[in-house]
């Protein structure tokens, strides 16, 4: 995902929202948006059996997916494509994908749907409730977010999803040895999620430079990654593991 496809998270979702934190912390407004058929027909038959239900009570990993398997928990999974990917590549890992984009999630479910996934399931609603509510204590192998909104006006920076709160409420999700990854194609977002993320305690950076990692294979490149690449355009990993 980049900036550009991920609808849940970027600007160019019309209005999804501002990001407000340690009040009543949200991570966006939902917005429906128009669907297609295929992505509404997909809604219908598959999410009885991949969509999760919002629910102020944790869930039981175990149950939800029938079997005991890492989990890996994404925020703001765009179109899902690359979420339904690592899913497939991945089948001994169980995936589970936050979006409050409707169609958004009509299109990963179409996908998963078309390849056969078994070990995805998908919540539309706000990831920071969620993860409030939903998800228990060191549940987590891996926490990803990719190419969230960058908020690039200096006086918007407030709205960035990556805050030492948030950060914070992540770690108690993730068991020890469990991994943060995120990426960004903005350099000064990049910076920010540096500073945040070494500030944080109980957390060590994975990268041998101390700063930034290399893209690790399991994150899918996009066609939109891609074509920034051939532009000259950076992007930035950030990988670190929970110690303690």
């Amino acid at each position: 995902m980049t900036d550009q496809e991920n609808s849940a998270t970027t600007e160019n979702a019309e209005g999804l929202g501002e990001q407000k934190y340690m009040r009543k912390i949200r991570s966006f407004v939902k917005r429906e948006g128009r669907m297609t058929n295929r992505q509404s027909t997909a809604i219908e038959n598959l999410w009885a059996t991949m969509g999760v239900d919002y629910q102020e009570t944790m869930l039981d990993f175990k149950e939800l997916f029938g079997r005991e398997a890492p989990v890996v928990l994404e925020i703001g999974f765009g179109m899902g494509k690359s979420l339904v990917e690592m899913a497939k590549n991945a089948p001994e890992k169980n995936f589970l994908g936050i979006e409050v984009h409707g169609p958004g999630v009509g299109a990963c479910l179409a996908d998963a749907g078309e390849e056969g996934i078994t070990n995805l399931r998908v919540i539309n609603h706000d990831a920071v409730e969620v993860l409030e509510h939903m998800i228990p204590e060191k549940s987590l192998a891996t926490f990803q977010l990719y190419f969230p909104d960058p908020w690039h006006k200096a006086r918007h920076h407030k709205r960035r999803i990556v805050q030492p709160e948030f950060i914070e409420s992540m770690r108690h999700k993730l068991a020890i040895g469990g991994v943060i990854h995120m990426a960004t194609d903005w350099e000064n977002y990049a910076e920010h999620m540096l500073e945040v993320l070494q500030a944080a305690t109980d957390f060590k950076n994975c990268s041998e430079s101390g700063d930034y990692a290399q893209r690790p294979e399991w994150r899918p490149l996009t066609k939109f990654e891609n074509r920034g690449n051939n532009l000259g355009h950076g992007v930035w990993d950030l990988l670190f593991e929970r110690i303690s």
